[in-house]
C-alpha cells in the first residue's frame, strides 16, 4: 500500500509556567489528527515541544534566583510528563535550548541575511514583554498589549529587522494560488486582512538581551522570539543538521496554532521560509481558545484550570473526548466543569459504555457469548456507511468534534435498533443472532472510528468484542466497510467503561 507523509506540529508552548488545559487542547487536537492519519495509512511524524529563550525566561528565571538554562530545565520535563499522562502519540519533543535547534536557527537567519532580507536599523516603538512583540498605536486597546491587557513598554534600540514589506505580493499571490491552505477557510480572509493592511519590517535580534541564540553574522546580538521559536518546525526535522530528514518531511501538513498568533505563522513564517528559499508549509488549522469564565487561560488572570487534576477524575480519554467534542475547532469554547459532567455521562456513559455493556450482557445471555453474524441488508449498514463518510470528511478539515459527531450518530442509530427490536425479551434463535450480530458490527465499526480520541477505551472495547487484531494495524476506509465482524468470536461484558459522574 502506498503510505503518505504527513507531518504535523503543534506550536511550541513557553516555558515560563506549567502546562495548562489551552496547551492540552490543542496537544490533544495534534494526537487524535496524527492517530486519524496513521490509521488512514500514513507514515506520521508528529512535532510538540517548547520554547526556552527570550526576555520572560530571563526575568523568571532572576526572579527565581537560578539562571535561564536550570529554570527551563526545570520546566520542560513537565510538558513532557503531561503530555505522557494525555497519552500524547508524538514523535519528536524538541527544546529550543537543543544544539539541533541552535545550528538550524543560525542556518536560516544567515540564509535570510545572505538574500539581503536582513538589515542593522534602530527601532523606537512600543513592546509588550508578554507577547514578546511589537505593536503600534492603533494596535493597542485602551493603550494596552490586544492580547494581555496589560501596560506596553516604549523601546529604542539597534536591531537587525527582516524586510516583511518586501514579500506583500509574494504573500498574497501564494495565498491565492493555495486555496484550502488555513482552515478553518474563514481564517485565511484575516491573514490576506494582515497583509492588505501594509506589512512592516520586523525586528529579529535583540542587543540587550544574552539568554538566546547569536546570530551568525553578528554575535553582539542575539535571536528575537520569532526568528528562533518558529524554525523549530524545521530544526526538529534536519533543518541545518540532516539534509535527508529535512527533505523527506518538508513541507509541513498543517501547523495547528492558536488564533492570536496567525499574524506570525502565516505572515511572518512564510515570508522568511520565501526568502531562505524554503517552500511555504502546505497548510495551517488555527484553533479558538478554551475561555474559562469567558477569559483565555493565562498566568497572569490566575484562571488557569490543570489539565491533569480532571483526568484524575474523568480518566485520560474521559477528559481527551471532552476536549475534542465540546468545541467546534477554531471557535472558542469555554470551558466549565458541569459541562465536562454532562458530556462525559450523556456522550460516553449513557451512549458508547451503555451500548458496549448490552451488546456484552444480551450475548451472553442469548447468543452463548460469542458473537454473531450482522445482516448484509440490516438498517444499521446504511446508518455505518453515512457515519463513515461524515467521518473521514470532517477529519479531512481538521474538525474533531464534527467527526465525532458523525461517529456518534451511529452509536445513537445502533442504540435505536435495539431498543426497537428489544433482543433482551426475545427468545434466542435467528432473529436475536442477527440484531447482535449488526449491533456487534455497528460497534466494531464505531470502536475505530473514535480510538484517535479514546484510544485505550477503544483497545478494551475491541478486546472484548473479541477481536484479536491490532486496532492500529486497522486501516480506514478498507476496515470500516460493514460485514467483517468475525463471527464466533468471545464476547465479555467487563467493568463499566465510562462510571457516571455526578457534580461535586
Amino acid at each position: 500500500m502506498w503510505v503518505g507523509k504527513y507531518y504535523l506540529t503543534t506550536p511550541i508552548y513557553y516555558v515560563n509556567a506549567q502546562p495548562h488545559l489551552g496547551h492540552a487542547y490543542t496537544t490533544i487536537v495534534g494526537d487524535a489528527l496524527a492517530r486519524w492519519h496513521r490509521l488512514l495509512g500514513d507514515d506520521v511524524y508528529f512535532l510538540t515541544g517548547t520554547d526556552e529563550h527570550g526576555l520572560k525566561i530571563q526575568q523568571a528565571a532572576d526572579a527565581a534566583g537560578t539562571s535561564p538554562q536550570a529554570f527551563t530545565d526545570s520546566i520542560a520535563p513537565l510538558f513532557q510528563k503531561a503530555w505522557e499522562r494525555l497519552n500524547i502519540s508524538n514523535n519528536d519533543f524538541i527544546r529550543t535550548t537543543e544544539p539541533r535547534h541552535r545550528v538550524g536557527v543560525q542556518k536560516l537567519l544567515q540564509a535570510c541575511f545572505d538574500a539581503g532580507d536582513i538589515e542593522l536599523d534602530k527601532y523606537s516603538g512600543l513592546y509588550c514583554v508578554a507577547c514578546e512583540a511589537y505593536f503600534t498605536e492603533d494596535d493597542l486597546d485602551n493603550n494596552l498589549c490586544p492580547i494581555h491587557k496589560r501596560p506596553v513598554e516604549h523601546v529604542e534600540e539597534e536591531n537587525y529587522f527582516f524586510r516583511l514589506s518586501r514579500f506583500e505580493q509574494r504573500l498574497i499571490d501564494w495565498y491565492s494560488s493555495h486555496p484550502g491552505a488555513v482552515v478553518p477557510e474563514h481564517r485565511v480572509n484575516e491573514v490576506i486582512g494582515f497583509i492588505k493592511q501594509g506589512l512592516q519590517d520586523f525586528s529579529v535580534s535583540r542587543k540587550t538581551l544574552t539568554w538566546g541564540i547569536p546570530l551568525p553574522f553578528d554575535e553582539s546580538h542575539v535571536a528575537y522570539v520569532w526568528f528562533d521559536a518558529l524554525a523549530n518546525y524545521i530544526t526538529a526535522i534536519g533543518y541545518g543538521s540532516d539534509d535527508a530528514k529535512f527533505n523527506e518531511w518538508w513541507p509541513v501538513n498543517h501547523h495547528l496554532i492558536g488564533k492570536d498568533i496567525i499574524r506570525f505563522h502565516n505572515v511572518y513564517w512564510p515570508a522568511m521560509l520565501m526568502s531562505a528559499g524554503i517552500e511555504p508549509p502546505k497548510g495551517w488549522a488555527v484553533g479558538g481558545w478554551l475561555l474559562v469564565g469567558g477569559e483565555k487561560m493565562s498566568k497572569t488572570s490566575g484562571n488557569v484550570v490543570n489539565p491533569l487534576d480532571l483526568v484524575d477524575e474523568f480518566g485520560v480519554d474521559g477528559f481527551r473526548y471532552y476536549v475534542l467534542s465540546d468545541t467546534t475547532y477554531g471557535n472558542d469554547g469555554d470551558f466549565t466543569y458541569e459541562g465536562l459532567v454532562s458530556r462525559y455521562n450523556s456522550d460516553l456513559a449513557n451512549n458508547l459504555g451503555n451500548l458496549a455493556a448490552r451488546v456484552a450482557t444480551v450475548v451472553g445471555k442469548k447468543c452463548n457469548g460469542v458473537g454473531t453474524a450482522p445482516d448484509p441488508n440490516s438498517p444499521l449498514a446504511e446508518h455505518a456507511r453515512t457515519a463513515v463518510a461524515d467521518t473521514i470528511a470532517q477529519w479531512e478539515i481538521v474538525q474533531p468534534s464534527r467527526a465525532l459527531e458523525a461517529t456518534w450518530g451511529l452509536i445513537r442509530a445502533t442504540n435505536a435498533h435495539l431498543e426497537n427490536n428489544e433482543p433482551w425479551k426475545a427468545e434466542a434463535g435467528p432473529l436475536v443472532d442477527t440484531v447482535m450480530g449488526d449491533a456487534l458490527e455497528a460497534l466494531r465499526i464505531v470502536t475505530l472510528l473514535a480510538f484517535p480520541a479514546i484510544p485505550d477505551t477503544a483497545r478494551e472495547i475491541w478486546r472484548r468484542i473479541g477481536m484479536t487484531t491490532d486496532i492500529e494495524s486497522c486501516r480506514i476506509p478498507a476496515d470500516v466497510q460493514w460485514g467483517q465482524y468475525p463471527v464466533g468470536s468471545p464476547v465479555e461484558k467487563g467493568d463499566p467503561l465510562f462510571p457516571r459522574r455526578t457534580l461535586a
